[in-house]
């Protein structure tokens, strides 16, 4: 007896699931999740909220401004979802930055599970204890992880087998080889006096590949140095090995 893979699943802890599936529902994503090649499910973490007052929070320890998620709330939140191997994620700015790679290992895996702060932030202890992944968007604040939870989900649905028409769309992506990417033209071929750049029009794909090539530098260059010296740092610390005819 076979026994069929359960799609990509994204389960989102969170204070107002009203907020989801939002963006999700819409284009490409929202057709992908009705042909089941991913599912997207909500848990209210106010459903485990304590006493009698329903708290969800309290005030922080050592005092201070703001209101910090309880940690009993908060865990028995998330030891209600089942877990299938999946990650269970905390959007935070204090997080380590989300990029490309980890966007293709998570789209790669069964799923994720993205907690949703709120106020000051989560108990420490709940992440310490669950072994939760903390994850930044950016060194920004939001007043809470849905948006974020959703650029993350998003960014992982787009590189699901089926869900994108064109396999090649994404192979020529910003930061798949590590740039930027190149600049886009269509039509007209005048726009204000704007002409497209005449080697696109060409018809010598090598001509063309090198101008998208040094296109995608010149951008990386100016607008995002840091990519290039990851780059080379990439390629200090894990050379290429040699083959034996090449030594």
């Amino acid at each position: 007896m076979t026994y069929e893979k359960p799609p990509w699943t994204a389960t989102i802890l969170t204070l107002f699931p009203d907020a989801f599936p939002g963006l999700l529902d819409v284009s490409i994503l929202g057709r992908a999740r009705a042909q089941e090649l991913w599912a997207l499910e909500t848990v209210q973490i106010r459903d485990f909220a304590v006493g009698k007052h329903a708290t969800v929070d309290d005030t922080p320890a050592g005092g201070g401004p703001g209101m910090v998620m309880r940690p009993d709330v908060v865990s028995s939140a998330v030891d209600s979802v089942s877990k299938a191997e999946r990650p269970i994620i905390y959007l935070s700015p204090r997080g380590k930055p989300l990029n490309q790679a980890k966007v293709k290992d998570l789209a790669a895996g069964p799923g994720v599970i993205l907690l949703c702060g709120r106020f000051e932030g989560v108990d420490e202890r709940f992440l310490q204890a669950r072994n939760v992944e903390e994850v930044s968007l950016g060194d920004f604040v939001l007043a809470g992880g849905e948006v974020a939870a959703q650029a993350l989900v998003e960014a992982c649905v787009r590189l699901i087998p089926g869900v994108l028409g064109a396999s090649a769309s994404t192979a020529e992506e910003s930061f798949e080889d590590g740039l930027l990417e190149y600049p886009q033209y269509t039509k007209p071929r005048n726009f204000e006096d704007l002409e497209i750049p005449p080697v696109l029009l060409s018809g010598d794909h090598a001509k063309i590949a090198q101008w998208r090539r040094d296109e995608a530098l010149k951008f990386t260059r100016s607008r995002r140095p840091d990519l290039l010296s990851d780059q080379l740092h990439s390629a200090r610390t894990n050379p290429t090995p040699k083959k034996d005819d090449d030594r």
